[in-house]
């Protein structure tokens, strides 16, 4: 079993590249690296070294066309991971690939499958990749409930209408209820979203979660930077606006998080939004989870997200497709 060496590791690290093969139906290219290489056999997302004044991007054309006879023609950046074996420390910066020229080739004699979604992954994988298998699982879109603005009635029809047009992460986000109402409210909610295949999180109550059977909860910034350990529920997020709050999710090996406003929104009257330049300018330079983007977003957003490197959209409002 190969261990992160990154305690106390003060190496120069090598900057990778990664992509992300994404068919239409959601499957994945993943590749085994070839006898003569360092851990020869393993299995990998396709990318390579970047070379001394090489972008990013670059790099990534220059690798898959190289190992795979593709030239990628969108390809949005997405998560950072730095990694420690014990041969190199790697930063590797991951695609998602959604589009490409060419048909994905062994160049290098490689083992090349396509991984369907939602079966076990391939073994053995190296580990640097474990925690991007996770956020592939994540949907694009997170909703969630408003009932404390537009009345319980509204609020379960809004959710109603999301789930039918395909939303799979609900959360459920009422401060001014009581708890007993909180727990009436979301078992409606749980159970609507587990009829349609969809998870649900709580928002700053774990104990409320784990009572009404919700996959996880979603956790507030001063709650975030309080704990020293993630609450023991299969999903955990929390809503970050800093970088040490960004970091302190990563530290505590949340699933994801979200971070806005990106525009202004009817929820916070005179707020202006801080914009997609931000929303990147967050991210870049740092080891970061699937990050949500909220604020006076819909789904005619989400390319734009992907652009600058979002797991998706979370709104309270407009996340069904029209």
């Amino acid at each position: 079993m190969i261990k992160d060496q990154s305690a106390g590791d003060s190496r120069e690290y090598v900057e990778v590249v990664a992509g992300i093969i994404l068919a239409p139906d959601h499957a994945f290219l993943m590749a085994s690296r070839p006898p003569g290489k360092v851990y020869a056999g393993y299995w990998e997302f396709p990318g390579g070294k970047v070379e001394p004044g090489e972008s990013a991007r670059a790099a990534l054309d220059r690798e898959l066309h190289e190992e795979l006879g593709i030239t990628p023609t969108r390809a949005d950046p997405w998560l950072v991971r730095t990694y420690s074996y014990a041969h190199a420390r790697v930063r590797i910066r991951f695609f998602r690939v959604t589009r490409w020229e060419g048909t994905p080739s062994p160049r290098e004699g490689q083992g090349l499958a396509w991984h369907p979604p939602g079966l076990p992954v391939f073994e053995p994988m190296l580990p640097a990749n474990g925690p991007v298998l996770r956020a592939l699982a994540l949907p694009d879109r997170y909703a969630i409930t408003g009932a404390d603005l537009v009345g319980e009635p509204h609020a379960l029809l809004g959710i109603h209408q999301a789930l039918q047009q395909g939303v799979k992460l609900i959360q459920v986000r009422e401060k001014s209820f009581s708890p007993a109402r909180l727990r009436q409210f979301a078992a409606q909610i749980i159970e609507i979203a587990h009829a349609a295949g969809a998870k649900v999180l709580i928002n700053s109550d774990p104990a409320t979660a784990r009572a009404c059977g919700a996959e996880g909860v979603h956790l507030d910034s001063k709650q975030l930077m309080a704990l020293t350990e993630r609450p023991d529920l299969a999903l955990c997020a929390a809503s970050c606006h800093t970088p040490e709050e960004l970091e302190q999710a990563q530290k505590l090996n949340l699933d994801f998080v979200v971070w806005g406003p990106i525009k202004a929104t009817p929820s916070h009257p005179g707020q202006a939004g801080r914009g997609w330049e931000a929303f990147e300018q967050a991210l870049i330079g740092h080891d970061h989870l699937p990050v949500y983007a909220i604020g006076g977003l819909t789904p005619n957003d989400l390319p734009e997200a992907r652009e600058h490197g979002a797991q998706g959209i979370a709104g309270i409002r407009g996340l069904a497709l029209s």
